[in-house]
């Protein structure tokens, strides 16, 4: 069965990007002119060769950085609480256990620990962490510490998810896995994701648009739609169709690292 969230009908405007540009210290373009359009429900995978500005545009479509020309607009209100971001690495706090970790945004909003344990309990609940609230970062694995980087991100409930290349450090396995969770986790909460990667497998795997980007300066170079249905599983990830796809990604990849060149 397909997702109610990844049909053919037309989808609401979440966030546009339109023109942007970046540049670093007057000399540096990282980004130029890049267009997008996010609408609700998307998953977007931004594709690209190291120094494409992939991680520039997550960190701009978050308000952590101002573009230099063009414009970021959220086509609705921006409530506190609407955007969660997954670094590259979990930017866990050592010394707190994981329960005081998933509390950071909400506690930063003036949230007391005790009025929003449910919450914690279930974003906890829903990466596969239920019961480890008193572990703390140092007695976790490397997939355990980003799924609690997720459940930090998850625990607002956003309406839009920023991930910037957030199991690249992982083994296959664990990679695998947390895809597969990852979809699951969208299809349940009906957010949006926007997901930086250099795999090509993942990003066919996970996404309905891939947007692949040229690097020098930084730019979008094509667009592919991916309209394999979900939920997706292993057996997607074995059929001609995925293969294909694939090529046709790795196709599109590599004429924007000759595009850079």
């Amino acid at each position: 069965m397909t997702s109610p969230l990844h049909d053919t009908t037309p989808r609401p405007e979440l966030m546009s990007v339109n023109g942007v540009g970046k540049v670093f210290n007057g000399a540096t373009v990282a980004l130029q002119g890049m267009s997008l359009t996010v609408r609700q429900g998307d998953f977007i995978s931004l594709l690209g060769p190291s120094g494409c500005g992939k991680s520039t545009a997550l960190r701009l479509m978050s308000g952590l950085s101002l573009p230099t020309t063009g414009s970021i607009r959220w086509a609705v209100p921006q409530e506190p609480g609407s955007l969660g971001v997954v670094f590259q690495e979990p930017t866990l706090m050592p010394w707190a256990t994981v329960e005081q970790n998933v509390w950071l945004p909400m506690r930063l909003r003036g949230a007391s620990l005790s009025s929003v344990r449910g919450e914690i309990s279930e974003a906890l609940r829903l990466v596969g962490l239920d019961g480890f609230q008193r572990a703390y970062p140092r007695e976790l694995s490397g997939g355990m510490k980003m799924r609690v980087s997720i459940a930090r991100a998850l625990v607002t409930r956003p309406k839009l998810i920023l991930m910037d290349e957030p199991f690249a450090a992982l083994d296959e396995i664990t990679r695998f896995k947390l895809n597969n969770d990852l979809l699951t986790l969208q299809a349940e909460l009906g957010c949006t994701v926007v997901f930086v990667t250099h795999s090509v497998f993942e990003s066919v795997f996970l996404s309905d648009r891939i947007v692949v980007m040229a690097a020098r300066p930084g730019r979008v170079l094509r667009e592919l739609a991916v309209d394999a249905p979900y939920p997706r599983d292993e057996s997607f990830r074995t059929s001609p169709e995925y293969a294909a796809l694939c090529r046709e990604a790795s196709a599109a990849l590599h004429d924007a690292m000759g595009d850079a060149a």
